[in-house]
């Protein structure tokens, strides 16, 4: 009973917050910030922090399946919440249905930034630098290598240098910024009287840890591994894919060609 009651006031409080127009409407200000000024940091944390070795736990286990942790979570979360509230199937599928926009989307930038890096860049073979006096003198030499994939180089153990932009960065914008729009939504349904249960309460406070998640590894990518201007440029363009999605195609829907704003049709106030 106490569990309970302490389940409900705690999503309650946090989808008042979410809820929020103000918040909803800066959030992405926040991101703006931490990318902006989230490198200087690398100043003052200690590069002997167990957070400056990418093979830490939380980077192998959660960063390089980003999506796939977003789109189960958030996949449950609105699966649950619109069939939820209309038990309707065609409803919830179609809200899901952002879910593998946004997934096609994730897709199709990855694969154009792969052939974008490979057009640009180049693959060099580092030498060992001649011997002066039994010691290596000066900086080894880099031997350019022609033909070479990004991924084959890297692979070969050789250096890549070209125009990158960050994937990990673009695509936890991305994800913080539809976890916010798509959990966002909760605070209305339960202003209408929505029904609720203690499942569809966890999986928002899941959503909500995971958003967590998601804002504190691009912290640490900032801060212990900084690249400008690459992470400054999967940034932007982790806003821009948001703001094409949720503030341009939405909006004009639902239709056969959208899928509409997340709770339309799931809402009485049409919100």
């Amino acid at each position: 009973m106490i569990v309970n009651s302490a389940l409900v006031v705690l999503t309650d409080l946090v989808a008042m917050l979410l809820a929020n127009k103000m918040f909803r409407r800066h959030f992405y200000l926040l991101l703006s910030v931490l990318l902006v000024f989230g490198p200087a940091l690398s100043l003052w944390v200690s590069q002997y922090s167990v957070f400056a070795k990418k093979t830490h736990f939380l980077y192998r286990m959660f960063l390089r399946s980003g999506w796939g942790w977003t789109c189960v979570f958030v996949g449950s979360f609105v699966l649950v919440l619109s069939f939820s509230g209309r038990r309707s199937i065609t409803l919830s599928l179609r809200h899901l249905s952002r879910m593998l926009v946004a997934g096609a989307l994730w897709l199709g930038f990855r694969k154009v930034l792969d052939l974008l890096g490979n057009a640009t860049g180049s693959c060099y073979e580092a030498l060992a630098a001649p011997l002066e006096g039994g010691v290596a003198a000066g900086q080894p030499q880099l031997l350019l290598r022609e033909g070479e994939s990004k991924a084959a180089c890297l692979g070969q153990g050789m250096q890549w240098r070209g125009y990158e932009v960050s994937e990990d960065v673009f695509l936890l914008c991305l994800c913080c910024l539809l976890l916010v729009e798509e959990m966002a939504v909760f605070g209305s349904y339960l202003d209408v009287g929505g029904v609720t249960g203690s499942p569809l309460r966890i999986l928002f406070l899941l959503c909500v840890l995971l958003l967590a998640l998601w804002l504190f590894l691009l912290l640490c990518l900032l801060a212990y591994f900084p690249q400008f201007p690459t992470q400054l440029l999967g940034g932007a363009l982790g806003c821009l894919s948001w703001r094409g999605l949720y503030q341009g195609w939405y909006p004009l829907g639902p239709s056969w060609y959208c899928p509409g704003r997340p709770g339309v049709g799931l809402l009485s106030t049409g919100e």
